[in-house]
């Protein structure tokens, strides 16, 4: 199953860079890398990078992923949780995310 990050340009080129990152400053302070699923990464766009330009969308598979934990957040939905740092090699891809119209228009999510 893939979940997703999206991260402003200069984090992705530092998890590129680096090939590990501890995630952008809300993971930091909170002691994880904060995903989300198919179903709530355009909510945590709307919500947490409302009007952001170059923006990345990184897909993450599951399987192996640890320490993993789906933890309830907004509204209590359970949204994907990494207890460490992301690695590059947890990343299956990587795509733009542009905004066009104030919206962030987000590629087929597979």
């Amino acid at each position: 199953m893939l979940i997703y990050k999206i991260f402003r340009a200069d984090e992705w080129a530092t998890l590129q860079a680096d090939g590990e990152t501890a995630g952008a400053p809300i993971d930091v302070a909170d002691g994880y890398v904060h995903l989300s699923s198919a179903e709530t990464v355009a909510e945590t766009a709307a919500k947490y990078f409302a009007g952001v330009e170059g923006l990345v969308l990184l897909a993450v598979e599951t399987d192996g992923l640890e320490p993993l934990k789906w933890e309830p957040a907004r509204k209590d939905v359970l949204f994907p949780h990494l207890y460490r740092k992301m690695r590059m090699d947890d990343v299956v891809w990587a795509k733009p995310l542009p905004l066009h119209n104030g919206m962030h228009q987000f590629p087929a999510l597979s």
